[in-house]
């Protein structure tokens, strides 16, 4: 009897000390980290969520990235964007509220898309009845080229520019908040 009473004592002491090893591991970073970019202009907050992948001697447009197909914007989850008072953006009026971001990058010129498919791992689940706004933009060479794919929002005189690049690739596409 006292053999049983040991033996079961050191298992559940085993058992205690490996659950509490397994609870405090951590998790592994991700290889794309997740980035947020935010802006204020006019008493309009804008704050976009992204995944920020790297190039890693890739060929990121047309190739790892192709031409013509929604993107997600980043990597991991679709990237998202709040807004918290009502925009043009880009031309098209949009009202406050927290959107997905897509993109069909072309060589020449991207499609920019707000929609209200949230919640998404990739752009797997797209659907185009919940586009909220499709605006296009020209596509900018850049000199410089950028290890990092980066959103960021930048005021310039009271319009918020939203730049995304990667590569030697740029776009930008400007948000004006309305009164």
């Amino acid at each position: 009897m006292k053999y049983l009473t040991t033996l079961l004592s050191t298992l559940l002491v085993s058992l205690f000390a490996f659950s509490t090893t397994i609870a405090q591991e951590v998790p592994n970073p991700r290889v794309s980290p997740t980035m947020i970019s935010a802006i204020t202009v006019n008493d309009t907050y804008v704050k976009v969520v992204y995944g920020m992948p790297f190039k890693n001697d890739r060929e990121i447009f047309g190739q790892l990235v192709p031409f013509n197909e929604v993107w997600r914007t980043g990597a991991n989850e679709a990237t998202e964007i709040t807004l918290t008072g009502d925009v043009d953006f880009g031309g098209s009026s949009v009202p406050a509220g927290h959107y997905a971001l897509f993109t069909i990058p072309g060589p020449q010129e991207w499609t920019i898309i707000l929609n209200n498919g949230l919640g998404q791992w990739g752009a797997f689940r797209y659907n185009q009845e919940l586009d909220v706004a499709r605006v296009t933009v020209p596509v900018e060479n850049l000199e410089e080229v950028w290890e990092a794919f980066r959103i960021q929002l930048e005021d310039v005189d009271g319009v918020i520019h939203m730049m995304l690049r990667w590569d030697q690739t740029g776009v930008r596409v400007p948000i004006t908040p309305l009164p």
